[in-house]
């Protein structure tokens, strides 16, 4: 009976001739109908079945959003709400304008509570992997999400950088996520949230391929700090991370991470006091770069096209740099062999 007098409430409203959808108590309405879709399963079916999905959707334009901030934020944070329950994800994509209505507020939302509650929509709904695949579709919300990361305070950019790791389980997803700019993001963000960052640039780069590890080049670096003072969970995604990029881009990327100061001392702590999937990771890494150094195969013969050994157009210096590491990381190696037989 609740969910029916407010539902008819919004009906009213918007079968009014009014040419805005503000009547007095409205956003009490909508407040309440968050309220109770946040309580259990049963009142979020039994607001969806009333029909109050096209109705919520409706005010989430942007002119709703200049006019009554909170109105535009009670909305979406309902249909959030809603989107708990299975049913709700599919009935809530079905409604007439409302992925276009979430992306609105994702990219011009009247604040950042409503900007993080559309982002949180996404995840929600993403959650179904046939509904991923829609979502991913529209350049319009991974901007958002995107943009949201860049420019949002943390929490908005917690919600959307959980949105955006959901849609990159899907590989065809990936390669509009990595138009959108999403893997320069995930570098950037790895600053100041390490394992964020991180598990998205993993994400993107298994399921994005050559195109993904090319434009992952740049995170090299920001990897390497990563794997040196991060969490450990966050080196064990970095070494995971890293170990994909070698085996796809070859010697080209090996070369850069090998550039990284420091990173075969780093490498070999992480095998000793990682996590055991830490350490396999680190190993591998380490296994990678004795090889380059050796001038073969960076892939580790797992049939990736990669540079196999020293051409003619690679300059005697590169060779050289080559041996060099490959000799140290041996040395290094031996070293920590007696250091540990001593011990």
């Amino acid at each position: 009976m609740t969910v029916t007098f407010l539902v008819n409430k919004l009906k009213d409203n918007d079968d009014s001739n009014n040419s805005t959808p503000f009547v007095e108590g409205l956003n009490g309405v909508v407040y309440e109908l968050r309220v109770l879709a946040k309580t259990d399963s049963d009142s979020r079916a039994c607001i969806a079945e009333a029909g109050a999905i096209p109705l919520l959707v409706r005010l989430l334009s942007c002119d709703v959003g200049v006019e009554d901030p909170s109105l535009q934020v009670n909305a979406v944070t309902t249909i959030l709400n809603l989107s708990i329950l299975e049913a709700n994800k599919t009935r809530i994509m079905e409604t007439d304008g409302a992925l276009n209505g979430v992306a609105e507020v994702l990219l011009s939302g009247a604040t950042w509570e409503a900007k993080a509650n559309a982002a949180a929509t996404v995840f929600s709904i993403s959650g179904v992997a046939a509904l991923r695949k829609r979502l991913g579709r529209k350049p319009r919300v991974v901007s958002g999400l995107v943009d949201l990361v860049k420019s949002g305070p943390e929490g908005a950019k917690r919600d959307a950088l959980a949105a955006i790791l959901n849609l990159a389980a899907d590989r065809e997803t990936v390669a509009r996520l990595v138009e959108g700019g999403v893997v320069a993001m995930a570098a950037e963000v790895m600053a100041v949230m390490p394992e964020e960052g991180v598990a998205i640039l993993d994400a993107v780069v298994k399921r994005g391929g050559l195109v993904a590890v090319a434009e992952a080049y740049a995170g090299i670096k920001r990897l390497g700090a990563v794997l040196r003072e991060g969490s450990e969970r966050a080196r064990e995604s970095a070494a995971a991370t890293l170990v994909t990029m070698c085996r796809k881009g070859g010697s080209e990327i090996v070369a850069e991470m090998a550039a990284v100061p420091g990173v075969e001392r780093v490498i070999w702590e992480l095998m000793a006091v990682g996590s055991v999937r830490g350490r396999r990771k680190a190993a591998t890494l380490l296994r990678i770069l004795r090889r380059w150094g050796a001038g073969l195969d960076a892939g580790e013969g797992e049939g990736i096209s990669t540079t196999t050994m020293v051409t003619s157009s690679t300059s005697v210096l590169q060779f050289v740099v080559r041996q060099y590491i490959g000799q140290h990381v041996i040395h290094v190696e031996k070293e920590a062999v007696l250091k540990a037989q001593k011990a």
